[in-house]
């Protein structure tokens, strides 16, 4: 277990969340590349769907963060009904703080972009558990039957 990197940044509506808003919480904060793209589309709306089943377990939060700019996030959490924070992240200093900010290849170009990747934080604000590229289809069952085994474990 590491300590989760500490961030401050906006949400959809101008709030702004630190971690230690989340002390005595769990936190699910995953990293997407892009409001409104597909992946992540099905990846928030999945989130958005399952979030009553995570909130279950012990007081979680779900928290989403990308580049994309707080009005971005207000248009995409709207259309889709999203029912959690996205948080801004333009410089992508939080992003790259969690070793998201990735070498990525589209049509042959190259570029550096944000990677898919969940963390789950713990009361203590230590990660428990770390996904990489994940599957957005199938990753908010798979992080209710993991907050099920590390919960369990506390």
């Amino acid at each position: 277990m590491r300590q989760a990197p500490d961030f401050s940044l906006p949400d959809q509506h101008g709030k702004t969340h630190s971690l230690k808003d989340y002390a005595g919480k769990w936190l699910v904060l995953y990293f997407y590349p892009k409001d409104d793209t597909p992946g992540c589309t099905t990846e928030a709306c999945t989130f958005r769907d399952e979030r009553d089943a995570i909130a279950e377990f012990g007081n979680t939060e779900v928290v989403g963060v990308s580049k994309d700019s707080v009005a971005s996030h207000k248009k995409f959490a709207e259309e889709h009904h999203l029912n959690f924070a996205l948080l801004s992240d333009p410089d992508h200093k939080t992003i790259e703080a969690y070793d998201s900010w990735k070498p990525k290849k589209f049509m042959g170009r190259e570029y550096l972009g944000t990677e898919r990747n969940t963390f789950i934080i713990n009361p203590r604000s230590q990660i428990v558990k770390e996904y990489r590229g994940v599957d957005p289809k199938t990753h908010a069952v798979q992080i209710i039957a993991d907050l099920k085994k590390l919960q369990a474990k506390n």
